[in-house]
């Protein structure tokens, strides 16, 4: 998975539909996630599209498998992975996912149906990554 600071500064360079098209790349870098890991319980809430997140651990490190019915969502989850991926849950539990992405301006760039299911998507996060840093 590319660093955040890397999609970040490809994306500063692109435009318009550019940008989706990044997106959409972005969602199909993310690592398979298996159907049967696709249920309710990992499915996140308020998002226009099917959004599916499975935090996995390995040591102190957080890995997250995910994935979503709709491309542009896919690249979307991709991005808010890419600030937290393969990081120490405590590192996870104390980041402000939401300013990492705040150069991507998400909200002026897509539609507020494309946007909604962020914050729960960071909120899921963090609750796994604050789960796992008390134990």
């Amino acid at each position: 998975m590319r660093s955040l600071d890397d999609i970040r500064e490809e994306y500063e360079f692109l435009e318009g539909d550019e940008r989706y098209r990044l997106l959409i790349e972005l969602g199909r870098e993310l690592d398979p996630m298996p159907a049967p890991l696709k249920t309710d319980a990992t499915l996140v809430r308020g998002c226009s599209a099917s959004v599916w997140i499975y935090p996995t651990q390995e040591d102190d490190r957080l890995h997250f498998l995910a994935d979503s019915n709709a491309a542009i969502t896919k690249g979307i989850v991709s991005l808010v992975l890419a600030a937290v991926q393969d990081q120490p849950a405590q590192t996870v539990a104390d980041m402000d996912i939401t300013a990492a992405l705040e150069p991507f301006d998400l909200k002026n760039q897509l539609s507020s149906n494309r946007t909604q299911g962020i914050p729960n998507m960071i909120a899921l996060i963090k609750e796994t990554a604050n789960r796992i840093a008390a134990d």
